[in-house]
């Protein structure tokens, strides 16, 4: 059985790419007041939350559940709005030996954005199943924040 896999979900936006983006690229300490699902993040190491040294902690729900882990900046891509996070510790450890987040925010032709989410892991065993739990949970983290940010442009241009 192969243990190594890699999901990938696309989903449309209505906040303009660059703005989406620069939640993620330097923002990241807001995720949590966009998404209900992310619980608590904090710097474990290091002062900087974009430099790829700096280690956080991150408190989250996916399912019922509340997982944790910790989270470093592994490549930042500003020209292509695309960024990778290596997670590792807490439960990410007890079911994945690689597991990596990649996010890339693309304008589309027709004037809408969209974010592109792929999960790259490799399981410490064949019991292990995809984490198909972390899709759902993207997805619906991209449409809370993506609400948040729209309600946060059209108030600004009131």
């Amino acid at each position: 059985m192969v243990l190594a896999g890699k999901l990938i979900t696309e989903l449309g936006i209505k906040t303009p790419a660059d703005r989406f983006y620069k939640l993620f690229q330097s923002e990241l300490h807001e995720v949590q007041n966009h998404c209900e699902r992310i619980h608590h993040t904090k710097l474990h190491e290091g002062e900087d939350w974009h430099d790829t040294d700096t280690v956080k902690h991150w408190t989250y729900v996916i399912g019922d559940e509340v997982h944790t882990c910790y989270e470093t900046i592994e490549e930042v891509d500003e020209e292509n709005k695309k960024n990778t996070w290596k997670l590792f510790g807490g439960d990410i450890d007890k079911h994945y030996k690689v597991f990596k987040l990649i996010l890339e925010v693309t304008d589309k032709a027709d004037g809408t954005a969209a974010a592109k989410w792929a999960i790259e892991y490799e399981k410490i065993n064949e019991d292990i199943e995809p984490p198909n739990g972390w899709m759902d949970y993207l997805s619906k983290c991209t449409k809370d924040i993506d609400v948040n940010l729209s309600k946060a442009r059209v108030a600004r241009k009131d």
